[in-house]
């Protein structure tokens, strides 16, 4: 079960490696350790906020770092104080061993990952309490909900045998800005004030004027597309607007992307589920360039499939073309949105890669439907469990934030 969001402790003067002289301390690290948000009889503190907020920028988390950090550590203290009245204390041995099954995730030890995060300016103590409570969490959880998640062979059968009910699809529009790193700061800055428009009139304007992709010319109007064909880490902030709303920024490579919510329905249609989706992506030179765009343009009314592209790259440095065939939530979040837009054979010229100096020539070969007759019924079943048990506790935190006293500094 992945490791939920968590909170940063006050840290020591040693922890944070600072040698204190005797005399007063100084108003500055006053105001750095001073109370910002106040849940029940816990605090968070400045230094934790802008911890966590570096944390998040550094895991690429989508969505406003500062709000988000608020957030997720309000949520975080709940949850730590509901684990200590239930008694529920991970031993220093489980956190170190949960610190280094999340480093794993990026294919790193515990020690390298702490190193990248201290790089980044994200001390080792902000990464161990965020594993501490994430931990202390889910054994409360499991301690708590485990008897209500079975199940019975009936219920694993209707399951795995399900092929009508309902979906939900979305109308969207979207506004992606490149974002090279020395115009980085400014791209932010004006998505974020994109990011409180209200009128789809308004943002479609802002979109034909800023957006570097094909829907630029009709201010970024999207057709209608079922929620399950968007990236998995899309779909629940596209759930979260109402008709009119937009995202808050949302960093890509070299790009910056905004979504408004145009309109939201329920079908009588489940979409199929896809075990894997093959693409290929043929990397040009120079960017955004006219020259590098019109090359594109020639090359994609030259190639019908993927295999064609074979052609375009003979002779050329066998990196120049890229083919996968990848589950939708290994896919990297700006080339899994391009995809959903694409029918095989269909090409996007949207992305860049290496600060923009490249041009993506992205092409969808396929997709893979998920049969369930080769689906291993066991994990089936466990995965069933856990989403059971995820609504448990999500419900049950819903239930904690609302009887909590939070009060802002």
């Amino acid at each position: 079960m992945q490791l939920l969001n968590t909170s940063i402790r006050t840290m020591s003067a040693f922890a944070l490696g600072i040698t204190l002289a005797f005399g007063p301390v100084s108003a500055q690290a006053q105001n750095l350790f001073a109370p910002v948000i106040r849940i029940n009889d816990s605090v968070v503190t400045a230094y934790e906020l802008d911890q966590r907020a570096r944390m998040l920028t550094v895991l690429r988390a989508p969505g406003n770092p500062q709000e988000l950090a608020r957030e997720q550590l309000i949520d975080d203290r709940l949850r730590i104080q509901a684990a200590e009245a239930a008694g529920v204390v991970p031993s220093p041995e489980e956190v170190l061993d949960g610190m280094a099954e999340f480093a794993q995730r990026s294919n790193l030890s515990r020690d390298e990952f702490i190193q990248a995060l201290e790089s980044n300016g994200v001390s080792a103590q902000t990464f161990r309490d965020f594993v501490r409570a994430g931990l202390s969490w889910r054994l409360l959880v499991q301690a708590r909900f485990a008897g209500r998640v079975n199940l019975s062979e009936a219920e694993i059968d209707r399951a795995l045998g399900a092929s009508g009910g309902s979906s939900v699809r979305v109308l969207l529009s979207e506004l992606i800005m490149p974002a090279p790193p020395e115009q980085a700061e400014e791209v932010l800055a004006r998505a974020e004030q994109i990011s409180q428009i209200a009128s789809e009139a308004e943002f479609s304007s802002q979109a034909r004027q800023f957006s570097a992709t094909a829907t630029r010319g009709a201010g970024g109007r999207l057709p209608w597309q079922n929620l399950e064909d968007l990236p998995p880490v899309l779909r629940p902030l596209v759930l979260a607007l109402a008709p009119g709303e937009v995202t808050d920024p949302i960093p890509i490579p070299n790009a910056v992307a905004l979504f408004q919510l145009r309109g939201v329905e329920e079908t009588g249609f489940t979409p199929p589920t896809y075990s894997a989706i093959e693409y290929a992506a043929y990397y040009l030179p120079g960017g955004r360039s006219d020259a590098t765009l019109a090359q594109a343009r020639v090359l994609a009314s030259q190639v019908d499939r993927c295999d064609d592209l074979y052609g375009a790259a003979e002779g050329k440095p066998e990196e120049v073309l890229e083919r996968q065939a990848l589950p939708p939530a290994d896919i990297p979040t700006d080339i899994a949105f391009e995809l959903s837009k694409l029918d095989p054979g269909e090409v996007s010229t949207a992305l860049t890669r290496s600060n923009g100096q490249t041009l993506v020539f992205l092409m969808l070969c396929g997709r893979t439907a998920q049969v369930n007759d080769d689906v291993d019924r066991d994990q089936f079943a466990l995965g069933l469990r856990n989403q059971r048990l995820n609504s448990l506790a999500e419900s049950y935190l819903a239930q904690l934030r609302s009887d909590a006293r939070i009060v802002a500094q």
